[in-house]
């Protein structure tokens, strides 16, 4: 079981990315291990988050919907001010979306300028995820860089 304080329900960011037309199963499904990883349950996401030009990608709003949670959007140049709390930054993102991290970059924010990330970028084969919240429930003694198993 992982060790840290409990913060309140509906606190989490779950942060999304995905090449458009994306399954949502592939989303929900990479979702699910990411809030494992973080030893959240389902009603600790507060909202999902997600780059503005995924407004209308049916795979995001299929997992807001999954979660019970609100779909929020932000714009490149908001997710780029956190490339410097980014585990994972990367050029290819930022050539393609104008922002270093869109999973990491969209949890952070939403989750606010205090948080830190739960769990760094996971991706499946056309999707990222990562879970931002409150400084206080830094999981202790796992790095937030996870290796995902072949």
């Amino acid at each position: 079981m992982n060790s840290f304080s409990i913060a309140p329900p509906g606190s989490l960011v779950l942060g999304l990315g995905c090449e458009r037309g994306t399954p949502a199963d592939e989303v929900i499904a990479l979702a699910q291990v990411a809030l494992a990883r973080a030893g959240a349950r389902r009603d600790d996401i507060g909202y999902v988050a997600s780059l503005d030009a995924r407004r209308d990608e049916p795979a995001i709003h299929a997992a807001a919907k999954h979660f019970a949670a609100e779909a929020r959007f932000f714009d490149a140049a908001t997710l780029e001010a956190e490339a410097a709390r980014l585990e994972t930054p990367s050029a290819i993102v930022f050539a393609h979306t104008g922002c270093h991290g869109v999973a990491e970059g969209a949890a952070l924010v939403g989750a606010g300028p205090d948080s830190v990330l739960l769990v760094a970028k996971i991706t499946s084969s056309h999707a990222t995820a990562a879970i931002a919240g409150p400084g206080e429930r830094r999981l202790v003694g796992e790095p937030a860089k996870m290796a995902v198993a072949p």
